[in-house]
């Protein structure tokens, strides 16, 4: 499954703020507008209703009890200060309205003044809650303006005391227009304060932002460094804070990394070095030995067995440490970066023949090898990586064993198989590493280890490589991969 790409560390901080910016600003401003728009409401409508029943106390006393329409008119057009509009009912009778459909409210003029409530606008819940005797407000819409109903009840006072109810029933009308354009302002003013909070927050989750995300890609370019082999990246500390003391943290780090590795590499120079040595003193002596092992050899059918025996067994291990000493002095040469190609133009399947030719294979393995495939290469080195590959097949594997030639215009490859029970999935990984030997009980064998580490090697140093793997039929196959035109290395001279 791909794994979905996530946000980098200064797009979360710029989002971690804006949403913070944003849900404190939005909450802060909701709470204002809502409290600004119940104040400005309350106020509106406690004057309002205070206004309306002084009015209409200044008409007592009453000049009729059972007023018809023209009073009722009287009494509605005295409870209609400027910007409200009124009505007055009285069982059933109300003041007059004007001919035609109700006049538009307007917040100014003459008109509105004389204008009267419509009783269809008044909710029915609103009228029985004032023919009961209380007063009652609501706020509705009428003719897309907002507007505050006022009812209340006409009580008779006598002598400072309300005595009984009239009957009559007084609704008026405020206007809210204005104050709707006032909340309507104040929510603009809400929205603008939260736009400009939330740039100010931008900004400052950039500024923020930048301040930590300086030392954390100084860090991870430090830390890229280090990983590349870099051992003195440090990074610079500022301050005493927590990103200070990571700096800190890795600078010793990295100090420590660096100590331990330099006295690793000291260390590994003085074993190079050591072998080095040690392999070329032991070359005299070596050769000395192999002289007296091969007048041992030449006297030892003459020798009585127990001394034959162990004549020819002195000829062989002297064999084996030359060409261990040899190994040695070899893989000195890779690890010190001396060893050099000798390249010529060479025909690969002619190397190859000659390669089986002088070691007396020939018979024993079959070719496939394609005319006309030409390289620049190190005849000797391909040749020790060949008979190493074809030498360990024909002496760790099973008949028949194969090498096969395949070229492109870029390189070539050498396939080199055998038909065994092939090498077990827990070896592959370490078949080229070096001293390691896939079977225990060849742990004393001819061999010395480090054949298959020198044939990687010497493919390398032509800038290619040698594989292993087991075929699906059975059998391990080694495949070496060669440029057509290998390069001199960087490096001095054997």
């Amino acid at each position: 499954m791909t794994p979905q790409p996530s946000l980098g560390l200064r797009a979360r901080l710029l989002s971690a703020f804006a949403l913070l910016c944003v849900v404190t600003a939005a909450a802060v401003a909701g709470g204002i507008y809502v409290q600004a728009r119940s104040a400005i409401l309350q106020r509106t409508q406690d004057a309002a209703v205070k206004a309306t029943t002084s009015r209409l106390q200044a008409l007592y006393p009453l000049r009729s009890a059972t007023p018809g329409p023209e009073e009722l008119g009287g009494i509605a057009a005295a409870a209609a200060d400027q910007g409200m509009l009124a009505v007055a009912v009285y069982r059933g009778t109300h003041s007059p309205f004007p001919p035609g459909p109700p006049p538009p409210p307007r917040r100014e003029g003459p008109g509105l003044n004389t204008a009267v409530l419509n009783l269809e606008v008044i909710p029915e819940q609103l009228r029985r809650v004032v023919a009961g005797g209380d007063t009652a407000w609501q706020r509705v819409v009428w003719q897309d303006t907002p507007f505050l109903l006022i009812g209340m009840p006409l009580l008779i006072t006598e002598r400072g005391r309300t005595t009984r109810m009239s009957g009559i029933e007084v609704y008026v009308a405020r206007n809210l227009l204005p104050e709707q354009q006032s909340i309507d302002e104040l929510a603009t003013r809400a929205w603008l304060i939260g736009g400009a909070a939330l740039a100010f927050a931008v900004i400052l989750a950039s500024l923020a932002a930048r301040g930590v995300l300086r030392p954390v890609r100084e860090l991870g370019r430090a830390a890229r460094l280090l990983g590349e082999g870099e051992l003195r990246a440090r990074v610079a500390v500022r301050g005493s804070d927590e990103l200070a003391e990571v700096a800190r943290t890795f600078n010793d780090t990295a100090a420590e990394l660096e100590r331990h590795v330099r006295q690793l590499r000291e260390m590994e120079a003085e074993a190079r070095r050591f072998v080095a040595d040690v392999s070329h003193e032991l070359r005299t002596p070596l050769a000395a030995l192999t002289a007296v092992a091969d007048v041992l050899d030449e006297e030892a059918a003459r020798l009585p067995e127990p001394a034959g025996r162990a004549a020819r067994l002195v000829s062989q291990e002297t064999l084996n440490l030359t060409v261990l000493v040899n190994d040695l002095i070899e893989i000195s040469r890779f690890d010190s970066g001396v060893a050099a190609l000798a390249l010529n133009e060479v025909d690969v399947a002619e190397l190859v023949r000659a390669t089986l030719r002088v070691r007396g294979w020939s018979q024993q393995v079959s070719a496939d090898l394609p005319a006309a495939v030409t390289a620049r290469l190190d005849p000797r080195r391909v040749d020790v990586v060949l008979a190493n590959l074809v030498g360990n097949a024909l002496r760790h594997g099973e008949p028949p064993v194969s090498i096969r030639l395949r070229a492109d215009p870029h390189r070539i490859s050498l396939e080199v198989r055998d038909h065994g029970p092939g090498l077990d999935e827990a070896v592959l990984p370490h078949v080229f590493d070096r001293f390691y030997k896939a079977s225990a009980a060849r742990a004393r064998s001819e061999g010395s280890g480090l054949g298959l580490a020198i044939a990687r090697e010497n493919a390398r140093l032509h800038r290619g490589d040698l594989t292993v793997a087991n075929a699906p039929d059975g059998g391990a196959v080694f495949t070496l991969y060669l440029p057509r035109r290998a390069h001199e290395p960087d490096g001095g001279s054997e």
